[in-house]
């Protein structure tokens, strides 16, 4: 899903997509990741996060809610936080589940929460995005989803695809626009 978020992320003239993932939870406290991942994308940083034009956070569902090491990632920006790094900035969320009605739109809801606390811009999906109306497997007005399958096999599939790249263009469209405006949302650089 990431992958095609960002290929909707690239579509957008002058928007680069950069995908990042974070580090696993360990079941010991004493246990840490190294500070590169054996494999697949780079952790993220919180510099990744402020630094950032508009942001789309990812998590596969767990009993309808944001996975263990999204949620810890979180809980660590309130540097980012305090400093309003991320406000005025536009986010949107995608989840991927293993069964039907598995919790997609509150998994959404969950991540969106600290987004909103940070003070971005949410980002949905409108029901004029015709693969919204069509779609039988994921997808809704709250950002991308998919059903896997118990096993983690099932392919996206084209109304997935085309939803994912909608909310990555969606994303982009806005942190252009939102950067090449005069237009200051409440909040960001007030008295």
């Amino acid at each position: 899903m990431a992958q095609q978020v960002a290929r909707g992320v690239d579509a957008v003239t002058g928007c680069e997509a950069i995908i990042k993932t974070v580090a696993s939870v360990s079941t010991t406290t004493s246990a840490t990741e190294d500070a590169v991942p054996a494999s697949g994308p780079p952790f993220a940083t919180l510099e990744d996060l402020n630094n950032c034009d508009g942001l789309l956070l990812g998590s596969p569902t767990h009993f309808g809610n944001m996975s263990a090491a999204m949620k810890h990632f979180i809980d660590g920006t309130t540097a980012s936080w305090m400093g309003a790094a991320l406000t005025g900035k536009p986010a949107g969320v995608f989840t991927s589940t293993a069964s039907m009605h598995g919790g997609q739109e509150s998994t959404l809801l969950s991540m969106m929460l600290p987004l909103l606390h940070h003070g971005m811009v949410m980002v949905g999906l409108p029901y004029s995005e015709p693969a919204l109306a069509r779609t039988t497997r994921g997808g809704t007005p709250y950002g991308a989803s998919h059903v896997s399958d118990a096993n983690g096999n099932a392919p996206l599939d084209d109304n997935e695809i085309a939803l994912c790249r909608a909310l990555g263009r969606r994303v982009a469209e806005c942190a252009v626009a939102l950067k090449d405006s005069d237009l200051q949302i409440a909040g960001k650089n007030s008295p």
